[in-house]
């Protein structure tokens, strides 16, 4: 048996007359109908059975368009907030799950308290966007967990780290605690602790397999990534080392036109800031789906990402979207 999973933001899914953020942010008809559309040729594309959405603020509209297309299971944990002074002005946004299985149990990830602590957090915390917790009964039986995430976003540019593959997890936590205790990046705090708060979340689903689709809004050998995935993050004395490992790195793939001495190719950038593309949406998995572990229930078969609307216009388009789409194939043994 196959599963398709997949992680899609729909940037600024507001169905009219609404707005976002501003009053004069905002679709027509004929601009609504046209995002719609594209959005159910990005669906039917993916191909998925499982979807994790960010920037949902028309829920209800979402959920009708995805019961169309054959989505007969639709939660989020929260709705979107609008201005005190105007209503038809959204201020906030929301994740969405569609399923074709049915969703057994939605809950809202809640915050983990020492890692608050730990990150030097002061003030009272809220996720940016709260994650989705999600119970799901496969075909097969399998009761799976899936999270849905989109993690604080840097839109003051404060100051963080970029790392790259040579950082150690000792050489990040060493830089990055010296901004947390200073205060250089209140959203880099914040997203630490939003990470946390998932990484122990995750931790507790002992017996439990495990799939997070998500906009992480951190670039690929982040500390946030550490913070999400790495036990050794949260305690340098553990044995074990990774609750998550990210899908891209347990698929094969696919080399056109090979080299002897060809590099692996680069990762695809799955959005694009100031001219650089960077890999923001992720699929990460528990050890159960793990191609190392040998008594794994299922592996990744396929991880494809649906970027073929940022060639063009790298930036992306209101009309549809300005991240590309994530998707991996889980095939059960």
């Amino acid at each position: 048996m196959k599963i398709r999973v997949g992680t899609f933001n729909l940037f600024q899914f507001v169905e009219p007359p609404y707005s976002w953020y501003t009053k004069k942010e905002k679709f027509n008809n004929e601009q609504w109908e046209e995002k719609k559309a594209w959005i159910k040729k990005q669906v039917l594309s993916m191909n998925c059975d499982i979807i994790g959405f960010q920037e949902v603020f028309s829920r209800d509209a979402l959920k009708i368009l995805m019961n169309e297309l054959g989505f007969e299971f639709f939660q989020t944990v929260d709705f979107a907030k609008t201005k005190d002074e105007n209503k038809k002005v959204f201020v906030s946004t929301t994740v969405a799950i569609a399923s074709k299985h049915p969703i057994t149990n939605i809950q809202e990830v809640k915050a983990h308290i020492p890692s608050l602590k730990k990150h030097y957090f002061e003030g009272f915390f809220k996720f940016a966007r709260i994650p989705i917790k999600a119970n799901i009964t496969l075909p097969n039986g399998i009761d799976t967990t899936f999270y849905i995430c989109h993690l604080k976003s840097n839109r003051l540019n404060e100051f963080e780290y970029v790392f790259n593959k040579s950082h150690t997890l000792e050489q990040k936590k060493e830089q990055v605690d010296k901004a947390l205790k200073d205060k250089y990046s209140k959203a880099l705090k914040q997203r630490l602790c939003e990470a946390s708060s998932l990484f122990f979340d995750i931790k507790k689903q002992k017996n439990k397999a495990s799939v997070l689709m998500c906009d992480l809004n951190d670039k690929e050998f982040s500390i946030t990534i550490e913070a999400l995935t790495n036990n050794k993050y949260h305690d340098k004395n553990r044995k074990e080392t990774f609750t998550l490992v990210d899908a891209y790195h347990q698929h094969d793939k696919k080399v056109y036109n090979p080299h002897p001495e060809a590099k692996d190719p680069k990762r695809p950038a799955t959005s694009h800031f100031a001219g650089k593309g960077n890999v923001l949406d992720y699929i990460f998995i528990s050890n159960d789906f793990n191609k190392k572990n040998k008594d794994r229930i299922a592996q990744i078969s396929n991880y494809e990402i649906l970027d073929g609307h940022l060639k063009d216009n790298p930036d992306g388009s209101l009309l549809k979207s300005d991240h590309a789409q994530v998707v991996c194939e889980l095939e059960f043994l």
